[in-house]
């Protein structure tokens, strides 16, 4: 029989897990909304129509809104510290007077430090190709933020669900566009299908398994797990895609989906493009000026 002390380190190595597999968890959600964020702003007065100027910023507003929240809430994970679990105060080190701020998080990391998929951070590329890429993001992320408002991490979940509430609108923007797109000239068609081919694997990489996903799992912190995540997304979007004659390289077979292309996987362990080391550059110019300004 174990005796009280190892009891204790046990279940203390338990919850330090806990802590730094959440604190993955919140990076890479947050990474994801915010290098999106960015990457819209880009069609900033360039878009094909003065209308997706405005809805494309608009995007990207909510994004890096929604980005600011998911470090808001890193920040008071890492403020609590591991004691922030429940333990016995005896067991765990005080709260940290100074944690990071959203700022110093979203902008002080390297980019090897950020946990975003790399979907997110390939170049602008051209009109079809954005759109395409918004869908297959947006589809996934609302089928992740569904998830998450049953997390039993009470932050968490009350966060997905205040995000999930405007994400209903970026989804109803992507469907339109879909629609648009495989309903306009050959070009139009061409190119979208262009987008989806190049798109795929990286859009898996969105569902690239979580450093710690288990124990989130097992906690309910995480109330589904990636691989099952991936599969209710393409369940959602198989029948648009497969009706608009898109590409969608899945078979559906009992228990899940046969991928027949390889997910583009890295970006939740710090592997990045170097088109993202550019990005990151540009985005965190400001901030390397005088990382200790109030703004």
């Amino acid at each position: 029989m174990k005796d009280k002390h190892s009891t204790n380190n046990t279940q203390s190595s338990v919850h330090r897990t806990r802590h730094s597999a959440l604190g993955e968890l919140l990076l890479a959600l947050a990474d994801d909304e915010f290098v999106t964020g960015y990457s819209n702003s880009e069609w900033t007065g360039i878009a094909p129509l003065l209308e997706e100027d405005l809805a494309f910023s608009s995007l990207a507003q909510d994004e890096l809104g929604h980005a600011r929240l998911l470090y808001e809430l890193l920040s008071d994970v890492e403020r609590m510290g591991v004691g922030s679990w429940g333990m016995g105060d005896e067991e765990f080190p005080s709260p940290i007077p100074h944690p990071p701020s959203p700022d110093s998080i979203a902008y002080g990391r390297p980019p090897s430090g950020f946990r975003n998929a790399q979907l997110v951070e390939r170049p602008r590329g051209d009109w079809a190709y954005s759109v395409s890429r918004q869908f297959l993001y947006d589809t996934a992320d609302y089928a992740r933020l569904e998830s998450l408002c049953r997390s039993a991490y009470a932050p968490l979940a009350d966060a997905a669900a205040c995000i999930i509430r405007e994400e209903k609108y970026h989804l109803l923007h992507a469907r339109t566009w879909l629609q648009r797109l495989a309903s306009g000239g050959d070009e139009a068609r061409d190119r979208q299908r262009a987008a989806f081919e190049a798109l795929w694997p990286d859009a898996l990489g969105l569902f690239e398994p979580l450093a710690g996903e288990a124990e989130l799992v097992e906690a309910g912190i995480l109330p589904d797990a990636c691989a099952s995540l991936r599969d209710r997304w393409l369940s959602s979007i198989a029948e648009p895609l497969r009706r608009l004659e898109l590409p969608f390289p899945f078979v559906e077979r009992a228990g899940g989906w046969a991928i027949l292309v390889a997910p583009a996987y890295g970006g939740r362990l710090g592997e990045h493009s170097e088109h993202f080391r550019q990005l990151h550059e540009n985005i965190t110019s400001v901030y390397r000026l005088d990382p200790h300004a109030t703004w």
